[in-house]
């Protein structure tokens, strides 16, 4: 699903109350916020869904793998996901039923 979807399914569910201008509006500054948390390291938590948080990842030889060669992959951070136990069984809510 894309940015745009999620903005028409939002219009359609709260009855056109606001206008798919300031749907974007207020999904841009939620994005923003939970983007400036992760970027700060500090860990960001959507109650019923999961929780973002950064990882550090070391410095390492990594190789090409169209070329083969290999190089020096500087540290960098990483984004982690780890989802919720509520939408752990959302997701597998067919599966238990079958």
């Amino acid at each position: 699903m894309v940015r745009s979807e999620i903005i028409s399914k939002l219009s359609k569910r709260i009855h056109h109350k606001l206008r798919k201008k300031d749907l974007e509006k207020i999904f841009k500054i939620i994005l923003s916020t939970i983007i400036q948390g992760i970027k700060n390291n500090r860990s960001t938590e959507l109650r019923d869904f999961g929780r973002f948080s950064t990882k550090e990842l070391k410095d390492k030889i990594a190789i090409n793998p169209r070329t083969g060669d290999k190089f020096q992959s500087l540290q960098k951070k990483s984004v982690s996901f780890k989802m919720s136990m509520e939408l752990r069984k959302r997701i597998n809510e067919d599966r238990i039923k079958n």
